[in-house]
């Protein structure tokens, strides 16, 4: 048997026992929760034979140490993580342009957890890190996910760089952040397929890391403070590729 999870919110609920019903162990609804989107993770769950325990509001903030459950909450076994093969067959798979993200060197467990949250907010088809000098899948990773830990899947490879000049001979755009970077975001063409690089909390992007991007950008600021925390950076670049592609969809 594997390593149990937490998950919560309805998304994340929702997702799993679509898409993996397997991995889902037990489901908590929250008392008096009769609404559409409660009611569909119930009959969701009686689908795949799962049944659904009822608990009150404030048993719920405890089981999630008072994170943002949405009245539910699903025990589930723990997303494993990927290969670089993995990756690769995933890929293959994809109809529609791939969004990847890349964490050059975070090692705050936190702030992993706070990118996997807005990479699954952004339909991020994977989380990509390097195997050393780089935060893992903690439970305080985990907490701050709220549940992305187990729909965004955490490719480790051994090798950044390489795995960097093996997606470009796919196609996908590798594009950094640099604060020095003499083209600003918005004004980059984000559209297609696309590896986000984002430098890790002392030194932001290593040298060879750098060097393995097509382009470089800066993020926009006005204010007196020279850097962003990565994970609100983060937020920011997936953000600007995620408006630019409803955009392209909407001309």
């Amino acid at each position: 048997m594997g390593a149990r999870a937490l998950v919560h919110g309805l998304h994340a609920v929702r997702w799993l026992l679509k898409q993996h019903p397997e991995r889902v162990r037990q489901i908590w609804l929250q008392t008096g929760r009769e609404d559409a989107r409660g009611n569909e993770i119930a009959e969701l769950a009686r689908a795949v034979g799962l049944s659904v325990q009822r608990a009150d509001a404030r048993t719920l903030d405890r089981m999630s140490e008072e994170g943002a459950h949405q009245g539910v909450i699903a025990e589930v076994e723990a997303a494993a993580g990927w290969s670089e093969d993995d990756l690769w067959n995933a890929l293959d798979a994809l109809e529609g342009p791939p969004l990847l993200l890349v964490l050059d060197g975070v090692q705050d467990p936190h702030n992993l957890g706070a990118c996997l949250r807005t990479a699954d907010a952004c339909g991020v088809h994977a989380l990509i890190v390097p195997r050393d000098r780089a935060a893992t899948l903690t439970p305080a990773a985990r907490k701050v996910a709220a549940g992305a830990a187990e729909t965004v899947p955490l490719v480790t490879v051994t090798n950044l760089a390489r795995t960097l000049r093996a997606l470009r001979e796919r196609s996908i755009w590798i594009v950094g952040t640099d604060a020095d970077a003499a083209q600003r975001s918005q004004d980059a063409k984000l559209t297609g397929p696309i590896a986000a690089v984002m430098g890790g909390e002392a030194q932001g992007l290593r040298r060879l890391t750098r060097e393995n991007c097509d382009l470089l950008v800066r993020l926009p600021t006005a204010g007196a403070v020279e850097s962003l925390n990565v994970s609100v950076a983060t937020g920011m670049m997936l953000y600007e590729i995620v408006r630019q592609r409803g955009c392209a969809r909407d001309k």
